[in-house]
């Protein structure tokens, strides 16, 4: 099987530097300078599993556009944006607008290839060993097709959003610490910080609770992490 990766990166030096070490890794790394460029890549290769995408670009279209683009019509693909290490508040919003992962700029190749290898491996799906569905009303998680239903309507999730629900499906009431979803869903090998856990628990509850501002579903335990409450 290809594995396609989307490398958008305006510095051509850069660009060139990710895509020695992603090929090195056995990927297929399909090039692109500008967003516009991105989405014309993604259009002629749609069995591209992940994307790099930096945030800085040329032109119109920044960074979180392209990713906001992406998320609108494929929640599977996995999004990793490269960010400055001044750019606190860009990692935020960059998962916000539907990124899994980010990392910051100077990054090592082992590092980058380690976070792609993690997304690749949750967007490739696998062979489910678990029962077919988990229903927990108004909720219903198919994990064949990775899919979540409330009351009847698909809900769509980001392969790491899929595998929160899918943690914490399974451990209904019970309360989990920031350190435990980060190791369940992101992996041991992941070297970035607890606060991607929070952002994406902030973009679920806009996704899954009637009232965001106060969440019915997923329950802040102060001081520890979360807890799902049926």
């Amino acid at each position: 099987m290809t594995r396609k990766v989307l490398v958008l990166e305006d510095e051509a030096n850069i660009r060139s530097f990710v895509v020695i070490n992603l090929k090195r890794a056995g990927y297929d790394a399909i090039e692109a300078g500008t967003g516009e460029e991105a989405l014309a890549r993604i259009q002629q290769n749609p069995d591209i599993q992940v994307a790099l995408l930096d945030i800085m670009l040329p032109g119109e279209m920044d960074g979180f556009e392209v990713c906001r683009r992406i998320r609108a019509g494929n929640s599977q693909m996995g999004i990793i944006m490269l960010t400055a290490r001044t750019q606190e508040m860009d990692k935020v919003s960059g998962l916000m607008t539907g990124a899994d992962d980010y990392v910051t700029k100077p990054f090592s190749p082992a590092e980058l290839t380690a976070r792609v290898d993690a997304l690749f491996r949750r967007t490739g799906g696998g062979a489910m060993r678990d029962a077919d569905e988990i229903e927990q009303p108004p909720f219903l998680l198919n994990t064949r097709n990775r899919t979540l239903e409330k009351n009847g309507k698909r809900v769509k999730l980001t392969q790491v959003e899929y595998s929160i629900v899918k943690l914490f499906m399974e451990n209904p009431g019970k309360a989990l610490s920031r350190e435990e979803i980060l190791k369940a869903v992101w992996g041991t090998e992941f070297l970035g910080e607890l606060k991607i856990v929070d952002v994406n628990i902030r973009r679920l509850r806009i996704k899954l609770e009637d009232d965001p501002q106060n969440p019915s579903y997923v329950i802040t335990v102060w001081g520890f992490g979360y807890r799902w409450e049926m």
